[in-house]
């Protein structure tokens, strides 16, 4: 006899997948039995769901391919609510097996009852209760095609009897993506050629879509004469082998990027969704390739959009682009771009004895230690602004992060997603003090998995990103101190080789030995908690509200935050 947990086990090793993320409970019992009699999928147990589920996240953004997790009924799923939802929003393909009550029970409000199919229905592209035997193994079918083709999350709500029950159908069917192309109309591709050999001054915003898709955006670059700015997603694909790369925009980015976007007469957007309104250039002429129609114009007017793959797009273009455009839009924002970078770069700098270590240096440091092929993972706040802009890219390294859905948390679960796809790569987590906290008690998972995940800890003793968002609202810094430990010593007692840094001259010597270390390691760094990460443009309410915060401040009695802040700030501004 096989029962539905088995097949869906058998089309799960049919179709490629590797593992399974999850914790047990006695409504998966017939899924995790299954997967103990088979020995080639791997069942990955953490200590919390959401960890589970950004760990699929995680391998699904690396490998491109379907990802799993699992859930008990109830709380159990319930957990894998917010690293589902990460996936849905970063659009990498994860099955989400969240059991359910027994059948019977469904609807009396009986022990632990929730109604996934419900819950589940915003973070999915598909989620479905199978209450019959009858319903599988069709329903896994349609669930793991819409999550492999839509690039999304589907869920299968399952009841624990319904999976022990013997399967009415023992199909298995390998499901794996096709590999189709987009391309716009050649009506639509002559109407791009004419807008953009008519502008003076292009300017190209590129996005997480131009994976895949480097030599052609360079080739479009090079036609148009144009600087190509990146957003946050872009930076992994676009940023390495690029004469043309003036730096990202948005909140997390830098002079440079704003700056050529504000200069251009026609933005070219390739494969981006960037959702900041305000950093988009008025009185421009605007142009968006997506290869989901429902993007195009939904963060700017469009003067065209295009619905196509980047790279078969800019290749269809590139013919029908006019090469005799002036460089001189492209050299002035190279030019301010290179002024840029050295402000930044200048700001990267050690410190004196044992004051806390300005974070910029330690990232930079990261980034000169780090392997060629080095999965970079930053947990959302500072470590993102750091990470964007001091860790370079090369092709062979990776930048993932919860950089959509934007959750606290993700660098220490996505590693562990991120190790187990790749046993021999360098996984390195810049984990914020607040993350790491979050959801520490997987630092054990790293132990009991044996996966050899690299941790840096930027400890400010503060939720540090939401202190600046008060600061530039003129809000007094509240609810924000963190009591941390020495998270040394608590990796240390977790089995995990710990480090403290708290002098600059040690930093570099911790963070080789951690990355050479045959185990999981983690570096405790102490960084300054009054570091300012500016944004490209300062508003003039931003401005009003640092102002109103300074004079809250000292009208409190706290008026030696304001000399912490300016002693520590004092580089950016001289």
């Amino acid at each position: 006899m096989t029962t539905v947990a088995e097949n869906i086990v058998d089309t799960l090793r049919a179709s490629g997948v590797k593992r399974v993320y999850g914790i047990p409970g006695d409504s998966l019992n017939g899924f995790t039995d299954a997967l103990r009699t088979r020995a080639d999928i791997d069942w990955v147990q953490v200590r919390h769901e959401e960890s589970a589920a950004f760990a699929a996240s995680a391998e699904a953004a690396l490998t491109g391919e379907l990802a799993v997790c699992a859930g008990s009924c109830g709380p159990g799923n319930l957990h894998l609510i917010n690293g589902l939802f990460d996936a849905q929003r970063s659009r990498v393909p994860v099955l989400a097996i969240a059991a359910q009550i027994p059948s019977e029970e469904i609807g009396s409000g009986y022990f632990q009852e929730t109604h996934p199919q419900e819950l589940f229905r915003e973070c999915s592209v598909y989620v479905e209760l199978v209450s019959s035997v009858d319903q599988m193994p069709r329903i896994l079918h349609i669930a793991m095609r819409a999550a492999v083709e839509k690039r999304g999350v589907a869920v299968i709500v399952l009841p624990g009897d319904v999976g022990l029950a013997e399967a009415a159908n023992e199909l298995v069917v390998p499901v794996t993506a096709t590999q189709s192309t987009v391309t716009p109309s050649v009506e639509e591709l002559d109407k791009a050629a004419r807008l953009l050999n008519a502008a003076s001054k292009v300017t190209i915003l590129a996005g997480a879509g131009v994976q895949g898709a480097h030599a052609e955006v360079m080739d479009l670059a090079h036609a148009l004469k144009a600087p190509i700015v990146h957003a946050l997603r872009g930076k992994e694909f676009i940023e390495y082998d690029n004469p043309y790369d003036v730096g990202m925009t948005g909140l997390l980015g830098f002079a440079s990027g704003y700056r050529a976007m504000e200069a251009c007469d026609t933005l070219l957007m390739l494969g981006t969704d960037f959702p900041y309104q305000q950093f988009y250039p008025d009185d421009t002429t605007i142009i968006q390739v997506d290869i989901r129609g429902e993007n195009l114009g939904r963060r700017t007017p469009l003067d065209l959009g295009l619905v196509g793959g980047v790279r078969e797009t800019a290749a269809a273009l590139l013919p029908r682009l006019a090469t005799n455009k002036s460089d001189k839009h492209v050299n002035s924002s190279r030019k301010n771009y290179e002024k840029t970078r050295k402000k930044l770069d200048d700001l990267a700098t050690p410190r004196r004895g044992k004051q806390p270590l300005h974070p910029q240096f330690v990232a930079r440091a990261i980034d000169e230690v780090a392997s060629d092929d080095a999965v970079f993972i930053p947990d959302v706040g500072s470590p993102v602004v750091w990470a964007c802009r001091y860790l370079t890219m090369n092709g062979k390294r990776r930048m993932i992060g919860s950089f959509t859905h934007g959750s606290m948390a993700n660098a220490l679960p996505q590693g562990i997603g991120a190790q187990a796809s790749f046993p021999g790569r360098q996984i390195i987590g810049l984990s914020g003090d607040g993350g790491l906290t979050m959801l520490m008690g997987d630092l054990i998972t790293l132990t009991q998995n044996k996966l050899p995940v690299k941790l840096v800890v930027f400890n400010n003793s503060s939720l540090n990103f939401v202190e600046l968002e008060m600061k530039a609202a003129g809000i007094l810094t509240y609810g924000t101190g963190l009591e941390n430990p020495n998270f040394a010593d608590v990796a240390n007692a977790m089995g995990i080789r710990g480090f403290r840094v708290e002098r600059s001259a040690d930093l570099k010597g911790a963070l080789r030995e951690a990355l050479a270390h045959d185990g999981p390691a983690l570096v405790d760094v102490v960084t300054e908690r009054q570091e300012l990460s500016m944004p490209p443009a300062i508003t003039a309410q931003q401005v009003g509200g640092f102002a109103l915060y300074a004079i809250r401040t000292v009208m409190s009695g706290r008026g030696d935050e304001l000399i912490d802040l300016a002693r520590a700030n004092a580089r950016q501004v001289l």
